[in-house]
């Protein structure tokens, strides 16, 4: 595997268990604990200080801060002060935010692509060390610098959108793509993330979020994600996503059969073919299979998500040694 490993924890985790897989995750060598930033989830700024402190090696992201529930410059002070104590193991990552949650709190999300800029912007002036004079439209900070200097935290982008992929390859350090996207898609995306760097004339980290699921019986593994892989693809914003990966799969059938929980219609349209298009599953010999070939179209570091207990994670350890 050329890729590095990452994990991702979307804040739904009881204590003991998200503390038993960071642990696990570090003694097994994965990279970066990625931290989603879920509205009404557990909370990634407290989470990530904990799992600092309970390992030696791995990094955390704090995923994906939006700026319009945390100002970049909380968000900021956060990271820097989290590598201010374990230096070198912190990266900040801003995105929009699920619209559902950014409604069910009041917040809206204007100018997503100018608000995304002048956030990365002022985080990077910010981690720069030096006082800051920045006049944006939507925020501003005069004359101010951080407590802590200058920290050198990798600054990404969450983003999906072909203008945000262009923003994310000119302004930001690294990309992050979310999951449920097949490799196809995903090098669709990267072709527009390069012509952000070809502009800026510089090149950037790219990593994506992969649902992943090991048992020596594919069957088992498939069926762990199908609900999940479901409740995702089918909205319609993911029909490029299938189109691109050559899925056959019936959205709307999928959308009706969700909105009246009837489990076992979403589990036979899921099929094995869908989640073998849109996930690393199946048996050790099948995922490393897939993970070949997420790296195949440019994946720097495979995020490794959906898996709920340490057991699952060690399964997934065990299929990539």
């Amino acid at each position: 595997m050329t890729s590095t490993l990452g994990l991702s924890f979307d804040g739904g985790e009881t204590s003991d268990s998200f503390r038993a897989m960071i642990e696990l995750g570090d003694r097994g060598g994965a990279s970066t604990a990625w931290l989603a930033s879920h509205l009404f989830q557990r909370e990634p700024i407290s989470s990530a200080a904990i799992a600092l402190g309970a390992t030696s090696r791995i990094s955390i992201a704090l995923m994906a801060m939006s700026p319009y529930s945390v100002h970049p410059l909380y968000a900021t002070m956060a990271a820097a002060t989290l590598d201010e104590y374990f230096p070198g193991r912190v990266k900040l990552c801003f995105g929009v935010g699920a619209p559902r949650d950014l409604e069910a709190a009041g917040l809206v999300a204007e100018h997503p692509l100018g608000t995304l800029r002048e956030a990365i912007a002022l985080s990077r002036a910010l981690l720069g060390g030096e006082t800051v004079d920045f006049k944006g439209e939507r925020f501003k900070v005069s004359g101010r610098r951080l407590s802590t200097g200058a920290r050198a935290v990798p600054i990404y982008l969450a983003a999906s959108g072909p203008q945000m992929l262009e923003l994310a390859g000119a302004a930001a350090d690294g990309v992050l793509i979310s999951a449920a996207t097949s490799p196809a898609f995903i090098r669709w995306t990267l072709d527009l993330v390069r012509k952000g760097e070809e502009k800026a004339g510089r090149v950037i980290k790219k990593t994506a979020l992969v649902y992943v699921s090991a048992d020596a019986d594919e069957t088992t593994a498939r069926d762990r994600l199908r609900r999940t892989l479901g409740f995702i693809l089918r909205g319609q914003h993911h029909a490029r996503n299938l189109e691109l990966a050559g899925t056959k799969l019936d959205q709307a059938a999928l959308a009706a059969a969700y909105a009246r929980e009837d489990w076992d219609a979403v589990n036979a349209l899921v099929t094995d073919d869908v989640v073998m298009r849109h996930s690393a599953s199946g048996t050790p010999e099948q995922v490393r299979a897939a993970f070949a070939a997420y790296e195949d179209v440019g994946v720097d570091e495979i995020v490794a998500s959906g898996m709920g207990t340490p057991a699952e994670l060690r399964q997934l350890l065990e299929a990539l040694e």
